[in-house]
């Protein structure tokens, strides 16, 4: 686990986005840059993608990453995904793996995505939910904290943050496997979800 674990996320949500030519595309916390560097060579060049993350070491390398490819449909910026630096409905979809369980307010996240989508817009979201309560040593356990758990939510309170931001939800994808696989039998799934303003 551990720094391995960082730019792998939880499962790619771009492999059921509906990301078509022209989009305007925003990749919530993108890390290196490679979901929106695919995302970037699916919407053409018609179409944009804006990575945002908040360390400029990873911005850094996201702009090295896209150079590298000769993308220019993209642009990465610095900041946080609880307060995006982009106008009210501006986006046609959102892609976010594994990083909204890493933000400390999650609502004002979900919130936030909502503002900047355009009515009808999407997110396709793919993140590490709880099924039981963590014990606080596992809350604190920098592994778990680097490994995207112990900042998860309940599986229940999750959707219901999403909810009362006012997004439609359809489950596309639970991985109960990852438990066993990556986390040591603790309670948690991966969930892949798209959201509809």
């Amino acid at each position: 686990m551990g720094a391995a674990n960082l730019g792998l996320g939880c499962g790619n949500p771009l492999v059921f986005g509906k990301i078509k030519e022209g989009d305007i595309v925003l990749d919530l916390g993108s890390g290196a840059g490679i979901d929106a560097i695919l995302a970037a060579k699916k919407v053409g060049s018609k179409g944009k993608v804006i990575g945002v993350d908040m360390t400029e070491e990873m911005i850094e390398k996201a702009k090295e990453n896209a150079q590298k490819q000769n993308i220019t449909n993209v642009e990465f910026l610095l900041g946080e995904i609880e307060n995006l630096p982009l106008d009210d409905n501006s986006i046609d979809t959102i892609v976010t793996n594994c990083v909204i369980n890493l933000t400390p307010d999650k609502a004002k996240t979900f919130s936030e995505a909502y503002r900047v989508l355009k009515p009808g817009g999407k997110i396709y979201l793919s993140d590490i939910v709880l099924l039981e309560e963590l014990s606080e040593a596992q809350r604190n356990d920098k592994d778990l904290l680097s490994g995207c758990v112990a900042g998860a939510l309940l599986k229940d309170d999750y959707l219901n943050k999403i909810k009362n931001a006012g997004f439609k939800i359809r489950i596309l994808y639970e991985n109960k496997k990852i438990s066993k696989e990556q986390y040591s039998g603790i309670a948690l799934e991966s969930l892949m979800v798209e959201l509809t303003k």
